[in-house]
């Protein structure tokens, strides 16, 4: 797909563009500038450069994720986690696209770490969406975690639910069974396993 003409591209484009618009013009120059370019050395200079502002590094990680570019990966896992969920759902997309074989362990061991739950939905959906060997153990996981009728990130819980349903592998079936009782996670719960055992 043309980057021009990608949702998710022209999506992250705006929020970044509002988020500066109170920037120096030079700055804004400079979003423009970068937002421009398809040229990848460029993007690779930012990701290292010392003292750049987040939009430069996200813009520039995003770009070289979705040309396939390796020196993406540290920097959109580091944005997979943050604490802006449209950042999150931008890191993710570039990860998808990006292909690297580290991504999935990357989001299994931030979906896992109990101390960034709050942030732990878009990793989640990441690992559902990659079917990767790390998945369904990481789900299950979390999951297990998230049983609990009083669970703050009960969220977390039923992207979990989600997630296994759409993986439809049978190891997930006895969480599932528990997450049944569960007020926020039995409906979500009950189609996962219909759909495993369907």
């Amino acid at each position: 797909m043309d980057i021009a003409r990608d949702p998710e591209f022209l999506s992250m484009i705006d929020r970044l563009r509002e988020e500066i618009q109170e920037e120096p013009e030079g700055v804004r120059a400079d979003f423009e500038e970068l937002v421009t370019t398809g040229d990848e050395r460029e993007f690779a200079r930012v990701l290292t450069a010392p003292g750049q502002p987040l939009w430069a590094r996200e813009l520039a990680s995003f770009r070289l994720g979705l040309a396939g570019d390796p020196r993406a990966f540290e920097a959109l896992v580091l944005l997979l986690n943050h604490r802006d969920p449209e950042r999150c759902v931008s890191a993710a997309y570039a990860l998808t696209r990006l292909g690297d074989p580290r991504t999935a362990r990357a989001a299994a061991a931030l979906a896992t770490n109990e101390l960034r739950v709050a942030y732990a939905l878009l990793p989640v959906r990441l690992l559902a969406t990659l079917r990767a060997p790390e998945s369904v153990p990481a789900l299950i996981t979390v999951l297990e975690r998230r049983l609990q009728d009083d669970d703050p990130h009960w969220r977390v819980g039923v992207a979990c639910v989600e997630g296994l349903g759409a993986l439809g592998d049978r190891r997930a079936r006895p969480v599932l069974m528990e997450a049944v009782r569960n007020p926020r996670l039995g409906g979500a719960a009950r189609t996962a396993l219909q759909r495993i055992e369907g």
